[in-house]
């Protein structure tokens, strides 16, 4: 059953630019099979911080499973170097994660 990840990640006030860069180019997550789409979505009107949702779109919930698992890995052998904490423009970060139960594509278009 198709599934949707939102990865919600609060950004100092300010900086979201340098969160969004990020995600310019795509990367690794793009090659996984079952990965359909991804989305970043940037919230407008945010007083007190900025806040992106990293939207990803699998055809099933075990596809996502193995991206994850992938990921954990690398990070658990270091990879990438966490920036100390009064430098990272992070907050923090919720992963949620959805069943698409229904949905709605373009009505087709009579020619």
């Amino acid at each position: 059953m198709m599934m949707k990840a939102v990865n919600t990640i609060r950004i100092k006030k300010g900086r979201v630019d340098e969160i969004l860069a990020r995600f310019k180019t795509p990367k690794s997550v793009h090659t996984f099979e079952g990965f359909i789409l991804m989305e970043v979505l940037k919230k407008e009107n945010s007083p007190e911080y900025d806040e992106l949702k990293i939207c990803t779109t699998w055809e099933d919930r075990k596809y996502f499973d193995h991206w994850l698992e992938s990921r954990a890995s690398q990070k658990a052998h270091g990879k990438k170097e966490e920036q100390k904490s009064e430098e990272n423009p992070i907050i923090g970060s919720q992963l949620t994660t959805f069943e698409v139960a229904i949905q709605h594509k373009p009505a087709a278009q009579e020619v």
